[in-house]
C-alpha cells in the first residue's frame, strides 16, 4: 500500500473506489499470503453495566456543581454541514479566528436566504442548526472591514510612505476583504439521540449531538470575547489574573460541558484555570520572564523563541500584528527602504535608505525613549520584514501560554487559585447568571432549559478501616488520619551498614543522625551509628551533577569495605535539585543501594517520622497495615491468591514533543498482604497513553514485557502461588479510550498469562480512576470539605455504566477533588458495597503518609515510580547514548531511549516510596 500516497481514509489516490457490495453478501476476509490458521474471531469488550448500588455507610445529603437540563425538543434533528473558506482568488482561508467573523457576517446579510436559521459554528470547517437549510448547498460571498487578527499592516508601516494618498492606497488591500463561503449539507442527527444516550444508550449520533451541544456552549463564550480552551471560557477581566511569575498570569475562567446522569441531563459547570502571557509592553514581559532588572539585561536569543507567534498592537495606529522574529541590529542601525515622492525617469518612486529609529523619531515625530540600542520587533514576513521599535509594541491579552511551569511558578498558582467550597459555589452560582444561557438562541431552538439550583444527591460515608501498628495495636484513623505519636511501627528494619553524603548543604549533621537514630527508636527501627559522612570536595561544587555525583562515589568506595546497605543523601536545594536524577541512577541502577534524600530545612520530630517512614519502606519494612489483611479477611481478595496492579502513563510537557513517555506498572507482591508493591518501568514512544511493553514476546521462550516480570515476583514472594484473581486499576484515560484500555491492554495482560502457562486463566477486575473532571461535591450549608469516606453512585454517575466517585481524603485547604472510579470489568463478581469498600480501603495502605490519600495507593505508587525514574531520563538525554541504544517501538517510529535496568536487589523494593 505505500506505493501510492494515501489520503486520509488509507484509500489510494487515483484508484476508482471499489465495487459497493450487495446487501446480502458478507463479505470475506482475503487471506493473507502466509495464512497458516483462521483468525479466531475477537470478541471486543464494552465498559459493563452497573449491577445496584452500595448501601453501607452514614447517609448525608450532598450538593453538586450539576444543573438539571430540560429538552423539550427530542423529535427535532441537528442538520451538519461542512463549510469551506477561501479568499476572492480561491486561497483557502488559513486565518485561526476569521472564522467567526465570516460566519457572524453571512448570518446578518443573509438572513432570509438562511430561513433565519440560528448556527452553531466550532469555528472552523462544522456548522449545525436544528432543521434543515432552504438549500443542500449554499455560496455566499461577504466582505470584512478590519481583519485585525491575522493582518496589521496597515499605514504604519515603516515600508510606506507617511504622504496621506499613499497610505490609503496602502491601506484598502489590508483593511477589507472579500471571503467566499461555501456550506454543504454532511449529515443529519436526530435529537432522539439525546433521549436514547439518557437511557443508557449510547450510539455516534449521541455523541454526535453532545459535541454540537458543547459546540453551542463553545459559541456563546466566542461572542462575548472569551478565550476557548476546549469547554473552558476564559474573560478578559483583569480581575480574574493572577501574576504567578516569569510573565505568566494565570488566568480563572469557566469549565462548562452538558454530561448524561442517571437524573437526566446535566450541565456541569466548573472553575478552571489556564495560563496566559502578561498582556502590557513587550519590554515588560521579557523583563518579567527572565528576571532581569531592566531592557538592557535580556538574553535576546532568548526573548526571540518565546515572542514568536504572539500578537501585539503598536501604537500610536493601534493595529494588530503577530510578531514573525525580531531585527538582527539595534533599532539604530536597522535600516529599511523607504519610497520617497521624487520618482525616477521610468515613474518609479526614489527609496532612500533610513533607519527604523531614524522614521519613527524624524518622520512620524514619534518620541522613544529607549528602543534605540534594543532590536525590533518584526510584524511582517521573514523575507518582507515590518520592523517597529519595541517601545511601540504590546502584548494583547488572552493568549495561552502553553510550556511547563516552574516549581514555583506551580505552588503560586495553586495557591493562588485555591477556593474554599463555599466560596467556590457562589462563584459557580454567579457563573451560571452571568452566561445567561437562557438568552442562547440555539440552545433555545432545541428547546433547552436549565435549572439554576445544584444538584441534591445522597451520598454514603464509609468508615475508615481499621489500622495494624506494632506490638500488636490496633487503632481506627479519625478523620481520615493518624499519627506514630507513641506507637512503634508494624514491621519495622534494622539499618546498620549506612553512611552520610552531604552535597554541601549547611547543616548541623552530627546533631542530625543523632536525632534520627532516637526517633527510630522510639518507631522500633534500630539504628546503627553511620560508618561515615562523606563531605564533598569544595572544588566539585561548580561541577556538573554527573561530575559530581561520579567524584562522590569515588570517594565512597576508597573508604567503605564494602557497598553499604544504605544512603542517606544531603542536597543543598529543596526542590528541583539536580543532583537528584543522577544520585538515584547511580545508586538504584549502577549500585543497588537504597538511598534517601533529604534537603534538611526545618529538622523536626515530625519531619523525622516521615523520613523514616519512607526509609523503612524502601528496606523492606512496613509502617502500618490494614488488620483485615492481617487476619486475612478482605472480601473475595483474601480468599483466592489476587495480585492488584496500579498502572500509569507520564508525558513531557506539552511543548517537548520528543520526551520519551513513561510507562509504570506497579504490583503487590506477598499475598493476602496488599500493602507491599514493587515496580517496572519503561520508556514508550512521545505521548503515547496506551502502555505498549505489557507483553514483549522475543523468542518462542522469552517474554520481555512488563507483565510477566511482576508475576514471577508476585509468585516468588506469594510461597509460589500464581494469582487467580488480577484486579487492575488504570490511570490517566478519558473515556474515549476505555475501550481501548479493555481490549488492547487487556488483551496484552493475557497474553502474558497465556505466555506462563497456557491452561492458566485468571479473573480480571478493571478500574479506570479519573482525577481532571469537573463534577465538586458540597455539604449544604456548611464552609466544610465533604468527610473523608464520602461515596457517591446516584443522580451524577453515568445513565448505564458502573462508576461511582469517592473523596476518601480529608481536603485541608481548597475543595476537595473527588476520584471519579469506573469499573470497565469485573470477573469476580464484586458486590457495589466490597468493590468500593477494597477502594476505600487501598487509600489507606500509602506508606508515605498517616493519612488516607484521595487516589488508591497503587495508583500513586506508579506515578511516583515513573516521575523519579523519568529523573534518570531528564539528564540520559545530554549524553550520547540518548538515542542508540533505544528500542524502536513501531515501524519507522524515533527510537526511544530504554530505561536504565534497576539493580536485582533494589528492584523488588518500594524504592519509588
Amino acid at each position: 500500500m505505500d506505493l501510492f500516497e494515501q489520503d486520509g481514509n488509507g484509500v489510494a489516490e487515483g484508484l476508482p473506489p471499489p465495487p459497493p457490495v450487495p446487501p446480502n453478501v458478507v463479505p470475506m476476509q482475503a487471506e493473507s499470503e502466509n495464512a497458516v490458521e483462521p483468525a479466531k474471531k475477537k470478541i471486543v469488550r464494552l465498559p459493563i453495566a452497573r449491577r445496584g448500588s452500595g448501601s453501607k455507610g452514614q447517609k448525608i445529603p450532598i450538593i453538586t456543581n450539576h444543573f438539571k437540563v430540560n429538552v423539550t425538543n427530542v423529535d427535532g434533528h441537528f442538520f451538519h454541514y461542512s463549510v469551506a473558506l477561501s479568499y476572492e482568488d480561491g486561497r483557502p482561508v488559513d486565518g485561526k479566528g476569521v472564522g467567526r467573523k465570516v460566519i457572524d457576517r453571512v448570518h446578518e446579510t443573509y438572513d432570509t436566504e438562511l430561513a433565519g436559521k440560528d448556527f452553531a459554528y466550532d469555528g472552523e470547517k462544522s456548522l449545525f442548526t436544528v432543521g434543515p437549510l432552504p438549500r443542500n448547498k449554499l455560496e455566499f460571498t461577504v466582505v470584512l472591514e478590519d481583519i485585525s487578527s491575522n493582518r496589521s499592516n496597515g499605514n504604519c508601516s515603516p515600508g510606506g510612505s507617511p504622504k496621506e494618498n499613499d497610505r490609503k492606497r496602502l491601506r484598502r488591500p489590508y483593511q477589507s476583504k472579500t471571503f467566499k463561503v461555501e456550506i454543504s449539507f454532511a449529515a443529519k442527527i436526530p435529537m432522539q439521540a439525546i433521549a436514547n444516550a439518557l437511557r443508557g444508550q449510547e450510539s455516534e449520533n449521541s455523541q454526535e449531538a453532545f459535541r454540537v451541544l458543547d459546540i453551542i456552549l463553545r459559541q456563546h463564550a466566542a461572542k462575548q470575547g472569551c478565550l476557548l480552551v476546549r469547554q473552558s471560557f476564559f474573560h478578559n477581566d483583569p480581575r480574574n489574573f493572577t501574576d504567578v511569575g516569569g510573565g505568566v498570569l494565570g488566568c480563572r475562567g469557566f469549565h462548562s460541558s452538558f454530561r448524561t446522569t442517571q437524573s437526566g441531563l446535566s450541565l456541569n459547570i466548573d472553575v478552571s484555570t489556564t495560563m496566559i502571557i502578561q498582556p502590557g509592553p513587550v519590554v515588560d514581559f521579557l523583563i518579567a520572564n527572565q528576571n532581569v532588572k531592566d531592557p538592557f539585561s535580556i538574553d535576546w536569543a532568548k526573548a526571540k523563541r518565546v515572542l514568536k507567534n504572539l500578537r501585539i498592537k503598536t501604537s500610536p495606529s493601534n493595529t494588530e500584528g503577530k510578531i514573525t522574529g525580531l531585527s538582527d541590529k539595534p533599532c539604530k542601525e536597522q535600516l529599511f527602504s523607504l519610497k520617497q515622492k521624487s520618482k525616477d525617469d521610468d515613474g518609479e518612486a526614489h527609496t532612500l535608505e533610513v533607519t527604523v529609529y531614524d522614521y519613527f523619531v524624524n518622520y512620524r515625530h514619534i518620541e522613544l525613549r529607549y528602543s534605540a540600542d534594543l532590536p525590533c520587533i518584526n510584524v511582517g514576513k521573514p523575507k518582507r520584514p515590518t520592523y517597529f521599535p519595541i517601545e511601540l509594541c504590546t502584548l494583547v491579552s488572552l493568549q495561552r501560554y502553553t510550556k511547563a511551569l516552574s516549581t514555583f511558578q506551580r505552588s503560586s498558582l495553586v495557591e493562588k487559585s485555591r477556593q474554599k467550597p463555599q466560596e467556590r459555589m457562589r462563584v459557580l452560582s454567579d457563573a451560571l447568571k452571568l452566561n445567561n444561557y437562557d438568552a442562547e438562541p440555539m440552545l433555545r431552538s432545541c428547546g433547552i432549559s436549565i435549572n439554576n439550583n445544584f444538584t441534591q444527591v445522597e451520598g454514603r460515608v464509609l468508615p475508615a478501616p481499621r489500622l495494624k501498628v506494632g506490638n500488636g495495636e490496633d487503632f481506627f484513623p479519625r478523620n481520615g488520619r493518624w499519627n506514630f505519636n507513641n506507637k512503634k511501627l508494624v514491621d519495622p528494619t534494622k539499618i546498620e551498614r549506612w553512611a552520610v553524603v552531604n552535597f554541601s548543604a549547611r547543616c548541623d549533621i552530627r546533631g542530625l543522625v543523632r536525632d534520627l537514630i532516637k526517633c527510630g527508636d522510639m518507631k522500633g527501627i534500630h539504628i546503627d551509628a553511620p560508618f561515615d559522612v562523606f563531605e564533598e570536595n569544595a572544588q566539585n561544587r561548580r561541577a556538573p551533577p554527573i561530575v559530581r555525583v561520579e567524584k562522590m562515589f569515588e570517594q565512597i568506595q576508597s573508604k567503605l569495605p564494602g557497598a553499604p546497605q544504605f544512603l542517606l543523601c544531603l542536597l543543598p536545594e529543596r526542590k528541583n535539585s539536580d543532583l537528584y536524577g543522577p544520585w538515584k541512577k547511580k545508586n538504584l541502577s549502577d549500585f543497588g543501594i537504597v538511598t534517601q534524600c533529604i534537603a534538611p530545612t526545618r529538622v523536626n520530630d515530625q519531619y523525622l517520622t516521615n523520613v523514616l517512614l519512607k526509609i523503612n519502606a524502601k528496606l523492606g519494612g512496613l509502617n502500618s497495615m490494614l488488620a483485615v489483611e492481617h487476619s486475612p479477611s478482605i472480601p473475595l481478595v483474601s480468599k483466592l491468591p489476587t495480585i492488584i496492579l496500579g498502572m500509569d502513563v507520564s508525558h513531557g510537557s506539552p511543548g517537548q514533543s520528543d520526551i520519551p513517555s513513561i510507562a509504570a506498572v506497579v504490583s503487590s507482591r506477598n499475598w493476602p498482604l496488599i500493602s507491599r508493591y514493587r515496580a517496572c518501568v519503561r520508556t514508550q514512544s512521545p505521548k503515547v497513553e496506551m502502555i505498549d511493553s505489557l507483553y514483549k514476546r522475543v523468542s518462542d521462550t522469552e517474554d520481555e514485557g512488563i507483565v510477566r516480570e511482576l508475576l514471577l515476583d508476585f509468585y516468588t514472594s506469594s510461597e509460589k502461588r500464581k494469582p487467580d484473581q488480577i484486579i487492575i486499576f488504570r490511570d490517566g484515560v478519558s473515556e474515549s479510550q476505555f475501550n481501548q484500555v479493555l481490549n488492547i491492554e487487556l488483551d496484552q495482560i493475557i497474553e502474558a498469562c497465556k505466555f506462563l502457562d497456557e491452561k492458566w486463566s485468571p479473573k480480571f477486575v478493571v478500574i479506570v480512576a479519573q482525577k481532571n473532571h469537573h463534577t465538586k461535591f458540597f455539604q449544604p450549608g456548611s464552609p466544610d470539605n465533604v468527610p473523608p469516606g464520602t461515596v457517591i453512585d446516584n443522580k451524577v454517575c453515568h445513565p448505564r455504566n458502573n462508576d461511582f466517585y469517592m473523596c476518601a481524603h480529608a481536603g485541608m485547604i481548597g475543595t476537595t477533588r473527588p476520584t471519579h472510579y469506573h469499573v470497565l470489568l469485573d470477573e469476580v463478581g464484586f458486590s457495589a458495597d466490597d468493590l468500593q469498600e477494597l477502594v476505600h480501603s487501598l487509600s489507606y495502605v500509602y506508606q508515605r503518609s498517616t493519612t488516607a490519600i484521595s487516589v488508591v495507593a497503587p495508583i500513586c505508587y506508579a506515578h511516583l515510580a515513573a516521575t523519579q525514574m523519568g529523573q534518570f531520563m531528564k539528564f540520559e538525554d545530554t549524553s550520547e547514548t540518548s538515542s542508540s541504544h533505544g528500542g524502536v517501538t513501531s515501524a519507522g517510529a524515533v527510537p526511544v531511549p530504554q530505561m536504565p535496568k534497576l539493580q536485582e536487589n533494589v528492584c523488588n523494593s518500594m524504592f519509588f516510596c
